[in-house]
């Protein structure tokens, strides 16, 4: 490669290192280039809510809990980011428990307002078998029984108006499968009731006229207009198949994991300067350039991080952490290759090229492997681990990148000067003969 074009990359890597740099101390921002963007800190760094539910699945078939209970998870987290907030974390623990996690929120009442008792929306019929004991007392779980048909089985609900009273109602919209339950249950109850219960209290008893094969029902109640509203987009958030309640809340205080932020940075900062001191010491010239390299490396690990909002948790920083030693390592092949290639008595841009070529193959390999296992810790593991995991994997794909390039680029443009061609500056202190 000619010296003008290795000028150009040399350049390019500058400027990119220059714009990463910026962008993680957020000079952009103060330039007003760019704007501010903070680093996305989990539960554990940052403090917040912490909410454990219990789903109610005694009606539900024990082969079906688990389905039942990843459905939960999901309309939780479609409810949470729905009201912004910031890389919730909600996973199933034990059969019929939920854990919601809510960095940053350090109000209690207000996560759990902002999270809800996510609607329970059922339709029952009565029950032909009930007789009511006392003429005063009407037991509604006992005079209406479950239908199967319910708020999973919603496609969309909208605020209405009586054309009559312009009282603000729920209008809604069933699916395929609710289509054509609601046609079977008005079909065999003209006459009688539905009764529509909204987490287990009843919301009204419409009298069956005709079957209703539309798919069409009205949710008539007490509603103010925010209420209807707010009722309206809870459904359409996602309704769930089964009852949830409360059983722990939480606030997580930040000072934990400032103190845990505080030491790892700290251990970082001293494992890099030990790294450093080591390949100066051992590699001489390629030790040096190995450090600039390692430093924009971290620069661009951090400006990914932050431009594509990763949650950095302890588990996270600790993958971020392991992958400035793996890239440490790509360096290290590199070296030695090129140290083996020079005590052959190649010249110098020679022994360059073949110890970049001859390490490729150890560096791809224990790269790919490394990245097949963060896939599957990415995709079977918890939160936590998945946080390790693609911190891990960002680095490495960036480990590779300044091992290949920048390392390459730097050293290519190096021994493209003769006071730079002395085998010892690169370690070498006798050479072998051919």
């Amino acid at each position: 490669m000619s010296k003008t074009k290795l000028y150009i990359r040399f350049v390019l890597i500058l400027l990119l290192a220059a714009v990463s740099g910026f962008l993680v101390t957020d000079k952009l921002a103060l330039l007003k280039i760019h704007k501010k963007i903070p680093f996305r800190l989990g539960l554990d760094l940052q403090g917040g809510t912490n909410l454990v539910y219990e789903g109610s699945l005694t009606d539900i078939a024990t082969a079906d809990r688990g389905d039942a209970m990843n459905s939960v998870r999901n309309v939780i987290e479609r409810r949470v980011n729905a009201f912004g907030v910031t890389e919730p974390v909600v996973q199933i623990a034990g059969e019929n428990r939920l854990i919601v996690e809510l960095p940053g929120v350090k109000d209690i009442d207000a996560a759990v307002k902002q999270i809800g008792l996510t609607p329970f929306l059922e339709f029952r019929e009565e029950d032909p078998s009930y007789k009511q004991t006392d003429p005063n007392i009407i037991e509604l779980g006992k005079k209406y029984r479950q239908t199967g048909l319910s708020g999973k089985n919603l496609k969309r609900s909208s605020i209405v108006f009586d054309p009559t009273t312009n009282a603000p109602q729920i209008s809604l919209q069933f699916d395929s499968q609710g289509q054509k339950l609601f046609a079977d249950i008005t079909g065999r109850n003209v006459g009688k009731t539905v009764a529509i219960f909204l987490d287990g209290q009843l919301i009204s008893a419409p009298v069956v006229q005709q079957a209703i094969s539309s798919g069409q029902a009205v949710i008539q109640g007490r509603f103010t207009v925010d209420e209807a509203k707010q009722l309206a987009q809870r459904l359409n958030a996602g309704a769930l198949p089964v009852p949830i309640k409360l059983l722990q809340q939480e606030n997580i205080g930040p000072s934990l994991g400032q103190i845990s932020v505080k030491k790892s940075i700290l251990a970082g900062m001293i494992g890099f300067l030990a790294v450093v001191v080591f390949m100066i010491f051992y590699y001489r010239v390629p030790g040096i350039l190995a450090t600039f390299a390692l430093i924009i490396y971290v620069l661009f690990s951090l400006a990914i991080f932050k431009l594509l909002s990763i949650t950095l948790t302890l588990p996270g920083i600790a993958g971020f952490i392991l992958s400035v030693g793996m890239a440490v390592d790509a360096n290290i092949l590199i070296f030695e290759r090129t140290k083996e290639e020079i005590r052959l008595e190649l010249p110098l841009d020679k022994a360059l090229e073949e110890g970049f070529k001859r390490a490729w193959s150890s560096i791809r390999d224990s790269n790919v492997s490394s990245l097949i296992t963060v896939l599957i810790l990415g995709y079977f593991g918890t939160s936590l681990i998945r946080g390790f995991a693609i911190t891990l994997g960002i680095g490495i794909l960036v480990s590779m990148f300044t091992a290949i390039t920048v390392t390459r680029t730097f050293l290519r443009l190096l021994t493209s000067y003769n006071f730079a061609k002395n085998p010892k500056l690169y370690g070498v202190r006798s050479l072998k003969n051919v």
